[in-house]
């Protein structure tokens, strides 16, 4: 036996395979066991805070991520420039039933969406008119014109993957409001998305129509939802108070930050590990994306602590500006694609620092079945789903370059408990799962610099 074990040792993919193991091994015993991710992850959050794009908060943010990939000694660490859309919430957001037959004038939570005009001081007053979908406000046509109208679709419960059931409920807050405008509606509430009843309002991005009035547009609880609902059923001339003060003022000159370790054998292969810096202006952007950003740094942070060269050339990168426009994502890729790069994989950690359980990924039939061919290596640390169709919104303008493009995917039932709100903070983040998705995210980008896609 001892013989046929020496032998089949000698057969390349046999021992390639046990190097693999090895080496992934020891990534997760150094992140599980010495990692910094979740160090630089309360740093991030507590010393810098939330960072909306063209914020004080995302300059520092800039500023601190490129200092600390400095510091790690990367190759190269560079500031990548971009022109980011400045929207300032500019005041407190109200949304106040001021007529019930039951509680007489009662102030609902609620947050603004992001990009939204605002009402200015004076506010607005209007009956409201509730539907539960895009769909439906169309089917009332004129009759929400003068009128709020109050965006009700609750989040699939029935939907096992959280991001499915967001999916299904996001066009209401993403674009309810420029469809209610183009009906003649006066404003627009939408129910925060999220899978759970509490009282805390989620904020997010939405677009206006352009040949269109720009209508403010608030999110409330989901707890006030169900009560705006319920007083509706029994009083249909109920009406509502709305008062914010957001405003976009000129884009403001940002950066995506990157820090590269060159490959030592196919440097013109390249694959980007990381998140987006920019966060909401409510809670600290925790779980969306500190976490992402932070995991994307640890990769590279542990070839510098283990010595290792890879093979192909691998960057850390702090996209810019995901939540409200997307402009660092498009930026990277447009530069990308300008200089001749060759993306063969991009990594994109969005969706919250929980417990990692594989990756989803968009890519050719060939390339999503050598990643699939990868699953033993990651079985022994309970991550085991690698066929799921995904990415991410920042690595997406890079489809057309022809990389694999890959999300890493953690369990997705608690992520909109958090997600756009002042509950995202770095207490909401557990230290190992945490750890976990980073030692995650390094073996694969292992995997691929070896091996190549």
């Amino acid at each position: 036996m001892r013989k046929l074990l020496f032998f089949l040792s000698l057969l390349p993919g046999i021992s390639l395979a046990q190097n693999h193991e090895t080496n992934i091994k020891r990534i997760f015993d150094a992140e599980l066991s010495q990692g910094h991710t979740h160090d630089n992850l309360r740093y991030l959050t507590k010393n810098i805070g939330h960072r909306l794009a063209g914020s004080p908060g995302a300059a520092a943010a800039v500023e601190w991520t490129r200092q600390l990939m400095e510091s790690y000694g990367f190759d190269t660490v560079y500031l990548q420039p971009v022109m980011v859309p400045h929207w300032v919430r500019g005041g407190k957001d109200v949304v106040k039933i001021i007529n019930s037959d039951k509680h007489g004038s009662l102030e609902l939570t609620a947050l603004a969406l992001g990009n939204t005009q605002g009402t200015g001081p004076a506010g607005l007053v209007g009956e409201v008119v509730e539907v539960k979908s895009i769909p439906e406000l169309k089917e009332l046509g004129e009759k929400v014109r003068g009128k709020i109208v109050f965006f009700n679709g609750p989040m699939d419960p029935t939907k096992v993957d959280a991001f499915e059931a967001y999916g299904g409920a996001n066009a209401q807050r993403s674009a309810g409001a420029g469809e209610a405008s183009k009906l003649g509606a006066i404003g627009s509430i939408v129910r925060s998305l999220s899978n759970r009843i509490d009282d805390i309002p989620h904020t997010g991005s939405q677009r206006y129509n352009p040949d269109f009035p720009k209508i403010p547009a608030l999110a409330i609880s989901t707890q006030d939802a169900e009560l705006l609902s319920s007083l509706l059923s029994e009083q249909p001339d109920l009406k509502i108070y709305l008062e914010s003060h957001g405003e976009m003022k000129p884009d403001k000159l940002s950066y995506n930050v990157i820090g590269e370790i060159r490959g030592s054998e196919n440097p013109e292969e390249i694959i980007a590990v990381g998140g987006h810096l920019d966060s909401w202006d409510v809670g600290e952007g925790a779980h969306d994306d500190g976490a992402g950003c932070m995991q994307g740094i640890e990769v590279l942070r542990l070839y510098k602590e283990f010595g290792w060269k890879p093979k192909r050339t691998i960057r850390a990168v702090m996209w810019m500006n995901e939540e409200n426009g997307l402009r660092g994502g498009v930026e990277y890729a447009k530069i990308a694609k300008e200089k001749g790069e060759k993306h063969i994989a991009a990594i994109e950690s969005d969706s919250g620092g929980f417990l990692p359980i594989g990756f989803s990924s968009s890519g050719t039939p060939d390339q999503r079945a050598k990643l699939l061919s990868w699953r033993p290596f990651f079985l022994p640390y309970q991550v085991w789903s690698l066929d799921k169709p995904g990415g991410g919104a920042d690595i997406g303008p890079l489809r057309d370059q022809g990389p694999l493009l890959i999300g890493l995917e953690p369990d997705s039932q608690k992520y909109f408990i958090y997600h756009h709100t002042e509950a995202d903070v770095f207490e909401a983040v557990d230290q190992r799962e945490l750890e976990l998705g980073a030692a995650a995210m390094a073996a694969l980008v292992y995997l691929l610099e070896q091996e190549g896609i």
